[in-house]
């Protein structure tokens, strides 16, 4: 049973879609998009730096297109047919397209609301993530509690996010929790699912009210707690409340067990979502898109698997 999955933000990296422009139909469909949610794709993805697409504003859009061009390449979703669908954070707007609750135009637009809305979030106090690597999540849970930070993103394989002040992640840096062997900061620009994003769901919801979903075609794994979803009100209701909560990547992978996952396949910028399932997930195949030199590798994956 194959698992498509759309990796979160901090996956962008520098022109990372520039070979994905020379597939047929790429540029204009981005060009397209970009025309609907008022935001240059195209630029964005070949020739900004780093901190240009760091900006959660611009992130966010950027990975859910990129999700979405890597993912058309494939084929027609009901081809790939995947026996579940899930994204990490923001991707799970662009698992809401693959599995047909949103369609791509309001996918981006929803998207593209936001990430404006939690760059505004962020800007109101200084904040950022961390990840750890290694240690026991209980006792890394407890040091975190104890200095005041938020487990934003609980992605099972060992690693925990941690999201805070500047000052608390620089007090984490300091005090590392037992067992714990390193703290990488993320290239994101805020807490992003804790208490400092509140102020982004209720403008999220309103957004949201504009929105015609659809039940999902594929099963669909939420970040809330790792549930299969079958309602796209609900799907929608989650995506809302989901950017000041926690991201149980963990309850989704466990899913992912029960359902019987044989493969995993990570859309554009893959390689994050893979690394984590090697880890968590022995015995089952994984392959990330990271250039459409990957999509022979993809296809034959897909039609052992789907």
């Amino acid at each position: 049973m194959l698992v498509l999955v759309a990796p979160g933000q901090g996956a962008q990296t520098p022109g990372f879609l520039t070979p994905w422009l020379d597939l047929p139909g790429v540029e204009d469909r981005l060009r397209a998009w970009s025309d609907a949610i008022g935001l240059d794709l195209v630029r964005y993805g070949t020739d900004a730096d780093a901190d240009e697409i760091r900006d959660t504003a611009i992130a966010q859009p950027l990975l859910v297109a990129a999700g979405l061009v890597s993912g058309a390449a494939l084929g027609a979703i009901t081809d790939v047919a995947p026996g579940a669908v899930a994204g990490h954070s923001v991707g799970e707007i662009t698992a809401a397209a693959f599995a047909g609750v949103l369609d791509d135009t309001a996918a981006l637009t929803l998207v593209r609301r936001r990430g404006l809305a939690m760059a505004e979030a962020a800007a109101i106090t200084e904040t950022g993530m961390s990840a750890l690597l290694g240690g026991d999540p209980e006792v890394s849970l407890a040091h975190l509690e104890k200095l005041g930070l938020t487990p934003a993103n609980i992605n099972g394989a060992g690693q925990i996010v941690a999201a805070g002040t500047l000052e608390q992640l620089a007090a984490l840096n300091e005090d590392k929790p037992e067992g714990v062997r390193k703290v990488v900061a993320l290239k994101v620009a805020g807490a992003f699912h804790t208490h400092h994003m509140a102020p982004a769901v209720d403008k999220l919801a309103e957004a949201a009210k504009e929105l015609a979903p659809l039940d999902p075609k594929f099963t669909y794994v939420s970040n809330r707690d790792g549930q299969a979803v079958a309602s796209g009100e609900e799907i929608v209701e989650r995506l809302v409340g989901q950017v000041a909560n926690p991201v149980r990547w963990d309850l989704c992978m466990e899913t992912f067990k029960e359902l019987g996952v044989t493969a995993l396949l990570e859309v554009c910028p893959g390689g994050t979502l893979t690394g984590l399932a090697k880890r968590a997930l022995p015995g089952v195949r994984t392959l990330a898109l990271k250039t459409p030199d990957d999509l022979d590798a993809a296809r034959e994956l897909i039609a052992e698997h789907n």
